[in-house]
């Protein structure tokens, strides 16, 4: 297609692209919006090589003429100007996200990557913060989803921006793996971190999504750095460690059951054969654990754990609850807090969850308490977490009373196990215990819709305005170059988006505007804002002066996703049949949409 604009020497000639979507993904009335940084770190690095002008030559017909090749030589996007409506903001259907302005050739070569930058990041950022308002504000979501999710890249990308839409954290599990010397204590000389570059190409150009960029324009790559955690003796791997390093998302996990079932204790194996476990509790030979002030150490934490163990089963309230518990978990347990005695979390899944894995946490938990550390609570994996959740709370209560701890009773409780929105209101309504959710296939796979359906539809062109007609009134696209508006109500909550025309004057705070639907002449009202916020600001300015938008810092993003997220009115934020929140263009406009409509569409003939 850019040959062919080229051919008809209309390459140059000034265009207006629109981005935006159609309908709202998952069957709700709000999108997160997501993908900007990355768009704009393409559009700085817009270049073609020697090797994609090889490739394109070879590609192409014959026929093809070689000032073509020339006109690729030398493209760039310092003619480009990109406005766009801040990451992390709350949108709807039919208003811009993206407006792209330049010569006309370049703009469609960026259509591709900028739809697939933007498409993504939306729906994942979108069914994040969906999660996060069923989940509820009070609640810790942990992103599990890098072993799920659709290659690394889109492991990586979904991690930052599940972040974005309302998550705490991504998962870091480690696993130290049992040897004769036992375990060791947390320290960096435990990991190799090895990086690899793992590149891809999308449409013809390459480009760079490093954090960092500068101009001016050079030959990059667009590449996603993803650290490999290598094995190395008694040392394990990271889940998504590298979206922690590359964009500062904090980092949380446990254990895996792997790490609880290798080690074991007097087994028979299928031949009948007797052999001795990996590791029992006496077999731990590093057993000291310094205390959490550093003032004193104790020699031998695993005997602490056992006489723990011991109390709890001779305890008048817990008496009934269970009997002799799994041993090799308790060696896996002991194993892991004393390598991680500031951050122990201990999934308990692995044999029973209340006869042996509940009670074999709290004795190493109660062992970790006498030397001043706090652990920070179990994770459910499997079972009915709504009960389970309820009866650990229940043991945990009964530990403080009986033994005098304070805050046990408030153990931290994290479920995990397939969840997404339905289980998450279910957990809900049947009332459970839990604090934290590790959530993974669903939301970073997207599970429930594969994709937002972003387009990208020319609106004018050399000056000129440019409709798309269809059959299908919600794929009609609304002309021209516009500027969009959010207008707030008395209480604070937005009430309308509205587009008007370039050059038409701003909506006022206190004046009266007429808000139509672009396409139902019936659907019309006044408005009178109490707030007026513009939404499209210039993200790159190309080579004109005009004032440029800063990159905020991802956190930031979130913290502002947030903030707009709380302000939404709650009957457009509800799962149930929420209200469709209102877009609307200005009489004006309506105005000029239905006469070009009807202008370019033709008139049948009847015979």
């Amino acid at each position: 297609m850019a040959y062919a604009y080229w051919k008809a020497n209309k390459h140059q000639e000034r265009a207006v692209f629109d981005l935006y979507f159609r309908k709202n993904p998952f069957g709700g009335e709000y999108t997160v919006f997501a993908g900007l940084e990355e768009c704009i770190r393409l559009i700085a690095n817009f270049k073609f090589t020697e090797d994609d002008i090889s490739f394109i030559r070879e590609s192409l017909p014959g026929s093809c003429e070689d000032g073509f090749f020339d006109y690729l030589r030398g493209l760039d996007c310092s003619e480009v100007e990109v406005y766009a409506i801040a990451e992390g903001s709350v949108v709807f259907p039919k208003v811009p996200l993206l407006r792209i302005e330049g010569p006309i050739a370049v703009a469609q070569l960026l259509e591709t990557p900028l739809v697939n930058l933007i498409n993504f990041a939306s729906l994942v950022a979108t069914n994040a913060a969906r999660h996060r308002f069923v989940a509820g504000k009070s609640k810790s979501l942990l992103e599990f989803g890098l072993r799920r999710a659709q290659g690394p890249d889109g492991g990586i990308s979904a991690s930052k921006y599940c972040y974005l839409g309302g998550f705490d954290a991504t998962r870091s599990m480690v696993l130290i793996l049992p040897s004769g010397k036992g375990p060791k204590t947390e320290t960096g000389s435990f990991f190799k971190a090895v990086e690899t570059t793992l590149v891809y190409k999308i449409s013809v150009h390459e480009f760079d999504l490093e954090r960092e960029y500068t101009p001016p324009l050079q030959k990059k790559c667009f590449i996603f750095t993803y650290a490999c955690w290598h094995m190395v003796p008694k040392l394990a791997k990271g889940s998504n460690v590298a979206a922690g390093r590359l964009f500062g998302i904090p980092l949380r996990g446990t254990h895996s059951h792997a790490f609880v079932s290798s080690y074991m204790v007097g087994l028979v194996s299928p031949s009948s054969k007797l052999f001795s476990g990996l590791q029992s509790p006496d077999e731990i030979i590093d057993k000291s654990l310094q205390s959490a002030d550093g003032s004193s150490s104790c020699d031998d934490f695993v005997s602490s754990v056992q006489t723990w163990i011991n109390k709890i089963q001779c305890s008048n309230s817990l008496r009934g609850i269970f009997g002799e518990t799994n041993q090799s978990e308790l060696a896996a347990f002991t194993s892991y807090a004393l390598a991680f005695p500031r951050s122990f979390l201990a999934l308990v899944d692995t044999y029973d969850v209340m006869r042996s894995g509940i009670p074999n946490f709290c004795a190493v938990a109660l062992a970790l308490n006498d030397l001043g550390y706090k652990a920070v609570g179990i994770r459910l994996d499997s079972g009915d977490l709504a009960y389970l959740s309820c009866e650990a709370r229940k043991f945990f209560g009964a530990i403080e009373k009986e033994f005098g701890v304070p805050g046990f009773g408030k153990m931290g409780i994290t479920a995990s196990n397939d969840l997404n929105e339905e289980t998450l209101d279910a957990l809900n309504k049947q009332g459970h215990e839990v604090d934290s959710y590790g959530i993974g296939t669903y939301l970073v796979t997207c599970y429930a819709q594969a994709a937002l359906g972003c387009v990208f539809k020319l609106v004018e062109i050399n000056n000129q305005p440019r409709i798309k007609l269809s059959e299908d009134v919600s794929k009609v696209s609304i002309p021209c170059k516009k500027r969009s508006y959010r207008l707030y109500g008395r209480e604070g909550y937005p009430l309308v988006d509205i587009m008007t025309g370039e050059n038409e004057p701003s909506p006022k705070v206190g004046e009266r505007i007429l808000c139509r639907h672009p396409f139902n002449e019936s659907k019309r009202a006044y408005v009178v804002p109490q707030q007026v916020e513009e939404l499209l600001k210039c993200y790159w300015p190309g080579s004109s002066d005009k004032p440029r938008e800063d990159l905020p810092p991802l956190k930031d993003i979130r913290d502002s996703c947030i903030k707009q997220l709380e302000r939404m009115r709650p009957d457009h934020m509800r799962k149930l049949n929420p209200t469709p929140y209102k877009v609307s263009v200005s009489a004006k406009l309506y105005d000029f949409i239905h006469f070009l409509w009807l202008n370019e569409a033709p008139v049948g003939e009847l015979q």
